[in-house]
Protein backbone atom coordinates (compact mmCIF):
# COMPACT_ATOMS: atom_id res chain seq x y z
CA UNK A 1 0.00 0.00 0.00
CA UNK A 2 1.50 3.37 -0.76
CA UNK A 3 1.78 5.95 1.71
CA UNK A 4 0.55 9.38 2.01
CA UNK A 5 3.13 12.44 1.75
CA UNK A 6 1.17 13.18 5.51
CA UNK A 7 1.91 9.60 6.32
CA UNK A 8 5.60 9.48 5.52
CA UNK A 9 6.05 13.16 6.99
CA UNK A 10 4.47 11.65 10.70
CA UNK A 11 6.91 8.74 10.31
CA UNK A 12 9.90 10.64 9.49
CA UNK A 13 8.88 12.73 12.49
CA UNK A 14 8.21 9.72 14.75
CA UNK A 15 12.10 9.53 15.80
CA UNK A 16 12.15 13.21 16.95
CA UNK A 17 8.25 12.46 18.94
CA UNK A 18 9.87 9.53 20.82
CA UNK A 19 13.03 11.96 21.51
CA UNK A 20 10.75 14.56 23.57
CA UNK A 21 8.63 11.80 24.92
CA UNK A 22 11.11 10.44 26.62
CA UNK A 23 12.25 13.56 28.01
CA UNK A 24 8.86 14.27 29.22
CA UNK A 25 8.95 10.94 30.39
CA UNK A 26 12.41 11.85 32.31
CA UNK A 27 11.33 14.89 33.16
CA UNK A 28 8.10 13.33 35.23
CA UNK A 29 10.16 11.28 37.19
CA UNK A 30 12.97 13.77 38.09
CA UNK A 31 10.09 15.73 39.36
CA UNK A 32 8.59 12.73 41.48
CA UNK A 33 12.03 12.25 42.93
CA UNK A 34 12.40 16.09 43.96
CA UNK A 35 9.34 16.09 46.04
CA UNK A 36 11.11 15.44 48.76
CA UNK A 37 12.87 17.57 51.42
CA UNK A 38 14.06 17.64 54.90
CA UNK A 39 13.41 19.94 57.67
CA UNK A 40 16.80 20.69 59.54
CA UNK A 41 15.97 21.82 62.91
CA UNK A 42 19.12 23.32 65.38
CA UNK A 43 17.70 23.05 68.52
CA UNK A 44 20.97 21.31 69.85
CA UNK A 45 24.21 21.76 71.21
CA UNK A 46 25.65 19.00 69.53
CA UNK A 47 25.31 19.62 65.89
CA UNK A 48 27.36 19.54 62.97
CA UNK A 49 28.55 22.87 61.52
CA UNK A 50 26.35 24.05 58.41
CA UNK A 51 29.01 23.56 56.09
CA UNK A 52 28.59 20.06 56.91
CA UNK A 53 25.18 19.82 57.09
CA UNK A 54 24.74 21.18 53.82
CA UNK A 55 27.57 18.35 52.67
CA UNK A 56 25.06 15.79 54.01
CA UNK A 57 22.02 17.12 51.98
CA UNK A 58 24.24 16.64 48.62
CA UNK A 59 25.65 13.84 49.39
CA UNK A 60 22.35 11.98 50.18
CA UNK A 61 20.82 13.78 47.37
CA UNK A 62 18.76 15.71 49.29
CA UNK A 63 17.36 18.07 46.91
CA UNK A 64 14.77 20.49 49.16
CA UNK A 65 15.16 22.18 52.81
CA UNK A 66 13.31 23.57 55.72
CA UNK A 67 15.01 26.27 57.53
CA UNK A 68 13.32 27.44 60.86
CA UNK A 69 15.86 30.78 60.82
CA UNK A 70 17.39 32.79 58.77
CA UNK A 71 20.82 31.31 60.30
CA UNK A 72 23.35 33.54 58.49
CA UNK A 73 26.17 30.52 58.61
CA UNK A 74 23.70 27.88 57.14
CA UNK A 75 22.53 30.64 54.38
CA UNK A 76 25.97 30.96 53.54
CA UNK A 77 27.00 27.37 53.12
CA UNK A 78 23.61 26.81 50.90
CA UNK A 79 25.10 29.10 48.27
CA UNK A 80 25.56 27.30 45.11
CA UNK A 81 24.58 24.12 46.52
CA UNK A 82 21.64 23.70 44.12
CA UNK A 83 19.46 22.73 47.48
CA UNK A 84 15.58 24.51 46.81
CA UNK A 85 14.82 26.73 50.50
CA UNK A 86 11.83 27.10 52.44
CA UNK A 87 12.95 29.04 54.72
CA UNK A 88 10.74 30.45 57.95
CA UNK A 89 10.07 33.87 59.58
CA UNK A 90 10.08 32.85 63.06
CA UNK A 91 6.72 33.46 65.23
CA UNK A 92 8.46 36.17 67.53
CA UNK A 93 9.32 38.06 64.14
CA UNK A 94 5.60 38.51 62.91
CA UNK A 95 4.66 41.48 64.97
CA UNK A 96 7.51 43.38 63.85
CA UNK A 97 7.17 42.70 60.06
CA UNK A 98 3.49 43.24 60.13
CA UNK A 99 4.13 46.78 61.68
CA UNK A 100 5.61 48.32 58.74
CA UNK A 101 7.13 47.68 54.53
CA UNK A 102 10.33 48.70 55.88
CA UNK A 103 10.72 46.27 58.33
CA UNK A 104 9.83 43.32 55.41
CA UNK A 105 11.66 45.09 53.47
CA UNK A 106 14.86 45.42 55.65
CA UNK A 107 14.40 40.85 56.90
CA UNK A 108 14.38 40.43 52.86
CA UNK A 109 17.29 42.59 51.76
CA UNK A 110 19.05 40.68 54.93
CA UNK A 111 18.27 37.38 54.80
CA UNK A 112 17.35 36.47 50.91
CA UNK A 113 18.61 39.41 48.28
CA UNK A 114 21.62 39.25 50.20
CA UNK A 115 22.01 35.79 49.29
CA UNK A 116 22.95 35.34 45.66
CA UNK A 117 23.41 31.84 44.52
CA UNK A 118 20.94 30.54 47.32
CA UNK A 119 17.39 28.64 45.63
CA UNK A 120 14.99 30.74 47.58
CA UNK A 121 11.47 28.47 47.07
CA UNK A 122 9.06 29.60 49.61
CA UNK A 123 9.10 31.75 52.92
CA UNK A 124 6.73 30.76 55.67
CA UNK A 125 5.42 33.45 57.75
CA UNK A 126 5.20 31.78 60.88
CA UNK A 127 4.76 27.81 62.13
CA UNK A 128 1.78 26.59 63.59
CA UNK A 129 0.41 29.55 65.13
CA UNK A 130 -2.92 29.10 66.95
CA UNK A 131 -5.95 31.51 66.91
CA UNK A 132 -5.39 32.03 70.37
CA UNK A 133 -2.00 33.02 70.09
CA UNK A 134 -1.09 37.11 70.55
CA UNK A 135 0.42 36.45 67.24
CA UNK A 136 -2.50 35.34 65.26
CA UNK A 137 -3.46 38.42 63.98
CA UNK A 138 0.04 39.75 62.57
CA UNK A 139 0.04 36.93 60.50
CA UNK A 140 -1.59 37.74 57.19
CA UNK A 141 -0.01 41.38 56.93
CA UNK A 142 3.23 40.49 57.78
CA UNK A 143 2.45 37.39 54.68
CA UNK A 144 1.37 40.82 52.50
CA UNK A 145 4.50 42.49 53.36
CA UNK A 146 6.90 39.80 52.95
CA UNK A 147 5.10 39.30 49.82
CA UNK A 148 5.59 42.80 48.10
CA UNK A 149 9.16 42.67 49.80
CA UNK A 150 10.24 39.47 47.62
CA UNK A 151 8.54 40.84 44.78
CA UNK A 152 10.20 39.94 41.02
CA UNK A 153 12.14 36.89 43.13
CA UNK A 154 10.09 33.94 42.20
CA UNK A 155 9.27 33.09 45.80
CA UNK A 156 5.97 32.29 46.78
CA UNK A 157 4.89 33.53 50.24
CA UNK A 158 3.17 31.02 53.01
CA UNK A 159 2.35 30.24 56.83
CA UNK A 160 3.20 26.64 58.07
CA UNK A 161 -0.66 25.16 60.30
CA UNK A 162 -0.82 22.05 62.04
CA UNK A 163 -3.57 19.91 61.92
CA UNK A 164 -5.46 20.85 64.98
CA UNK A 165 -7.93 23.28 63.92
CA UNK A 166 -9.31 20.54 61.70
CA UNK A 167 -12.07 17.82 62.32
CA UNK A 168 -14.10 15.67 60.35
CA UNK A 169 -14.60 12.07 59.20
CA UNK A 170 -14.49 10.58 56.96
CA UNK A 171 -11.86 13.06 55.12
CA UNK A 172 -14.97 14.65 52.86
CA UNK A 173 -16.28 16.03 56.13
CA UNK A 174 -12.94 17.36 56.50
CA UNK A 175 -13.93 21.65 57.65
CA UNK A 176 -11.88 24.10 59.46
CA UNK A 177 -13.29 24.58 63.53
CA UNK A 178 -14.81 27.67 63.78
CA UNK A 179 -12.38 29.89 65.76
CA UNK A 180 -9.25 28.74 63.10
CA UNK A 181 -11.74 29.00 60.70
CA UNK A 182 -12.03 32.81 61.44
CA UNK A 183 -8.07 32.80 61.52
CA UNK A 184 -7.43 31.01 58.20
CA UNK A 185 -9.93 31.98 55.83
CA UNK A 186 -8.40 35.07 55.01
CA UNK A 187 -5.15 33.54 54.43
CA UNK A 188 -6.51 30.89 52.12
CA UNK A 189 -7.70 33.90 50.30
CA UNK A 190 -4.64 35.46 50.18
CA UNK A 191 -2.97 32.03 49.25
CA UNK A 192 -5.55 31.70 45.99
CA UNK A 193 -4.83 35.31 44.95
CA UNK A 194 -1.25 34.47 44.55
CA UNK A 195 -1.39 30.75 43.72
CA UNK A 196 0.99 30.11 46.71
CA UNK A 197 0.55 26.65 48.67
CA UNK A 198 -0.97 26.40 52.46
CA UNK A 199 2.09 24.55 54.17
CA UNK A 200 0.84 21.73 56.75
CA UNK A 201 2.41 19.60 59.13
CA UNK A 202 1.01 16.28 58.89
CA UNK A 203 1.88 13.76 61.74
CA UNK A 204 0.04 10.43 61.79
CA UNK A 205 2.77 9.69 64.70
CA UNK A 206 0.33 12.11 67.06
CA UNK A 207 -3.02 11.30 65.85
CA UNK A 208 -1.97 7.56 66.73
CA UNK A 209 -0.42 8.16 69.95
CA UNK A 210 -3.76 10.32 70.63
CA UNK A 211 -6.31 7.53 69.60
CA UNK A 212 -4.96 4.21 69.96
CA UNK A 213 -8.55 3.27 70.43
CA UNK A 214 -9.54 3.65 66.78
CA UNK A 215 -6.32 3.99 65.06
CA UNK A 216 -4.56 0.87 64.19
CA UNK A 217 -0.60 1.21 63.65
CA UNK A 218 -0.21 -0.41 60.66
CA UNK A 219 -2.99 2.33 59.22
CA UNK A 220 -0.47 4.77 60.62
CA UNK A 221 2.46 3.12 58.98
CA UNK A 222 1.48 2.95 55.48
CA UNK A 223 1.41 -0.99 55.92
CA UNK A 224 -2.34 -1.79 56.16
CA UNK A 225 -3.16 -4.53 53.53
CA UNK A 226 -6.18 -3.53 52.75
CA UNK A 227 -8.92 -0.42 52.82
CA UNK A 228 -9.50 0.60 55.97
CA UNK A 229 -11.70 4.02 55.41
CA UNK A 230 -13.91 4.30 52.97
CA UNK A 231 -15.09 7.58 51.96
CA UNK A 232 -17.67 7.44 48.51
CA UNK A 233 -15.15 6.70 45.76
CA UNK A 234 -12.00 7.07 47.89
CA UNK A 235 -10.31 4.25 49.64
CA UNK A 236 -7.73 4.86 52.31
CA UNK A 237 -4.96 2.98 53.11
CA UNK A 238 -3.01 4.94 55.35
CA UNK A 239 -3.29 7.59 57.79
CA UNK A 240 -1.61 10.14 56.26
CA UNK A 241 -3.60 10.48 52.95
CA UNK A 242 -6.55 10.62 55.17
CA UNK A 243 -5.28 13.60 56.99
CA UNK A 244 -3.75 15.30 53.65
CA UNK A 245 -7.40 15.09 52.34
CA UNK A 246 -9.47 15.96 55.29
CA UNK A 247 -7.23 19.33 54.60
CA UNK A 248 -8.15 19.41 51.03
CA UNK A 249 -12.13 19.05 51.97
CA UNK A 250 -11.29 21.80 54.54
CA UNK A 251 -9.80 24.51 52.19
CA UNK A 252 -12.78 23.33 49.76
CA UNK A 253 -15.01 24.36 51.99
CA UNK A 254 -13.39 27.75 52.78
CA UNK A 255 -13.04 29.03 49.25
CA UNK A 256 -9.26 27.50 49.05
CA UNK A 257 -10.49 24.86 46.13
CA UNK A 258 -7.37 25.50 43.84
CA UNK A 259 -4.68 26.05 47.01
CA UNK A 260 -2.33 23.11 46.67
CA UNK A 261 -0.97 21.57 50.14
CA UNK A 262 2.69 21.19 50.30
CA UNK A 263 3.13 18.86 53.72
CA UNK A 264 6.34 20.78 55.47
CA UNK A 265 6.45 18.64 58.11
CA UNK A 266 6.22 14.80 58.53
CA UNK A 267 7.79 12.27 60.65
CA UNK A 268 8.38 9.57 62.78
CA UNK A 269 10.91 8.91 66.35
CA UNK A 270 12.82 6.33 67.26
CA UNK A 271 12.71 6.99 70.75
CA UNK A 272 11.07 8.96 73.48
CA UNK A 273 8.04 7.93 73.94
CA UNK A 274 4.63 5.61 72.65
CA UNK A 275 5.56 3.86 69.10
CA UNK A 276 8.99 4.89 69.30
CA UNK A 277 11.78 2.73 67.80
CA UNK A 278 13.92 2.68 64.46
CA UNK A 279 12.23 -0.16 62.72
CA UNK A 280 8.90 2.23 63.09
CA UNK A 281 10.41 5.43 61.78
CA UNK A 282 12.13 3.70 58.85
CA UNK A 283 9.18 1.98 57.86
CA UNK A 284 6.89 5.23 57.87
CA UNK A 285 10.11 7.18 56.42
CA UNK A 286 10.90 5.23 53.25
CA UNK A 287 6.99 4.46 52.76
CA UNK A 288 5.84 7.78 53.11
CA UNK A 289 8.62 8.96 49.92
CA UNK A 290 7.03 6.59 48.16
CA UNK A 291 3.91 7.57 48.54
CA UNK A 292 3.57 11.36 47.85
CA UNK A 293 4.90 10.32 44.64
CA UNK A 294 1.30 9.39 43.35
CA UNK A 295 -0.71 12.31 45.25
CA UNK A 296 -3.53 11.08 47.86
CA UNK A 297 -7.19 10.33 46.49
CA UNK A 298 -8.58 13.65 46.56
CA UNK A 299 -5.99 14.45 44.56
CA UNK A 300 -4.96 11.85 42.21
CA UNK A 301 -1.55 11.29 40.18
CA UNK A 302 -0.46 15.27 41.49
CA UNK A 303 3.21 14.25 43.93
CA UNK A 304 2.70 15.97 47.00
CA UNK A 305 5.83 18.03 47.96
CA UNK A 306 6.70 16.87 51.19
CA UNK A 307 9.48 17.81 53.74
CA UNK A 308 10.21 15.22 56.40
CA UNK A 309 10.94 15.97 60.01
CA UNK A 310 13.97 15.86 60.74
CA UNK A 311 17.68 15.92 59.75
CA UNK A 312 19.44 15.41 62.81
CA UNK A 313 18.20 14.39 66.58
CA UNK A 314 17.71 17.56 68.47
CA UNK A 315 18.78 17.24 72.04
CA UNK A 316 17.66 20.45 73.56
CA UNK A 317 13.81 19.77 72.76
CA UNK A 318 11.14 18.53 74.86
CA UNK A 319 9.34 16.46 75.73
CA UNK A 320 11.71 13.54 75.27
CA UNK A 321 10.30 12.04 71.77
CA UNK A 322 10.41 15.08 69.95
CA UNK A 323 14.55 14.75 70.42
CA UNK A 324 14.68 11.57 68.16
CA UNK A 325 12.72 12.58 65.35
CA UNK A 326 16.26 13.07 63.31
CA UNK A 327 17.27 10.49 60.53
CA UNK A 328 20.74 11.60 61.28
CA UNK A 329 22.76 11.33 64.81
CA UNK A 330 24.76 14.61 65.25
CA UNK A 331 28.01 13.14 64.43
CA UNK A 332 26.26 12.47 61.01
CA UNK A 333 25.63 8.62 60.65
CA UNK A 334 22.39 7.19 59.70
CA UNK A 335 20.14 6.38 62.46
CA UNK A 336 18.35 3.84 59.71
CA UNK A 337 18.49 3.08 55.81
CA UNK A 338 16.44 5.83 53.53
CA UNK A 339 15.83 5.82 49.79
CA UNK A 340 15.36 9.32 48.91
CA UNK A 341 14.66 8.59 44.80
Amino acid sequence: MKMSSDQSRFLASLPLLLLLLSFLMASFFHTAAAQIGVCYGRIGNNLPRPADAVALYRNRNIRRMRLYDPNQEVLSALRGSNIDLLLDVPNPDLQRIASSQAEADTWVRNNVRNFNGVRFRYISVGNEVQPSDPTSRFVLPAMQNIDRAVSGLGIKVSTAIDTRGISGFPPSSGTFTPEFRNFIAPVIAFLVSKQSPLLVNVYPYFSYINNMRDIRLDYALFTSPSTVVNDGSNAYRNLFHALVDTVYAALEKTGGGSVEIVVSESGWPTAGGTATNVDNARTYVNNLIQTVKSGSPRRQGRPIETYIFGMFDENQKSPEFEKFFGMFLPNQQPKYGVNFD
